[in-house]
């Protein structure tokens, strides 16, 4: 389809379904940043992992001897599995029993709590209280340091082209 509409008009249809298709109807729309957050995380993710997959294998199928025109043959079917592999997660999604949602009394309850001590709540609401303490730098420098040593390889080829 993207060969079609071509690859401008691809991304227009991404975002305008997504503006389109925010619901609340699973995590509500107290969670809407975290949720955005980690939607963001799982594109950054696909943006390395994907090109990485990509590389190896054509790195793989041309140490095979394949023909460098047919090197992306076998890219494209494990590319098209990996979005299957998406579709059925996405499928696997399920509404959340309601006892994980708050009742109206309950949120305007936490709200007015909220705005009598003076402060909005802050920190990473239902992974922990927020702040930096030794399991959390260990976790940042697990993701940090794979990500600035890419940054720089990045960097560093392409300065070759310069």
């Amino acid at each position: 389809m993207s060969d079609y509409i071509g690859r401008k008009n691809t991304y227009y249809t991404f975002f305008l379904l997504g503006i389109a298709m925010y619901l609340a109807d699973v995590f509500g729309t107290q969670f809407v940043g975290a949720i955005h957050g980690r939607l963001l995380t799982a594109w950054s993710t696909a943006g390395i992992v994907g090109p990485v997959v990509v590389n190896y294998i054509r790195e793989f199928e041309i140490a095979a001897g394949v023909p460098r025109d047919h090197v992306y043959d076998v890219t494209m079917y494990v590319l098209a599995a990996m979005l299957v592999g998406g579709f059925v997660c996405n499928y696997l999604v399920k509404p959340l029993s309601d006892k994980w949602f708050m009742k109206p009394e309950e949120v305007a309850a936490l709200q007015a709590k909220q705005s009598t001590a003076g402060t909005m709540a802050a920190g990473s609401f239902g992974i922990g209280k927020g702040g930096l303490d030794g399991k959390s730098v260990l976790f940042w420098a697990f993701v940090g340091i794979p990500l600035a040593w890419g940054v720089w390889q990045t960097l560093v080829n392409a300065m070759k082209i310069f």
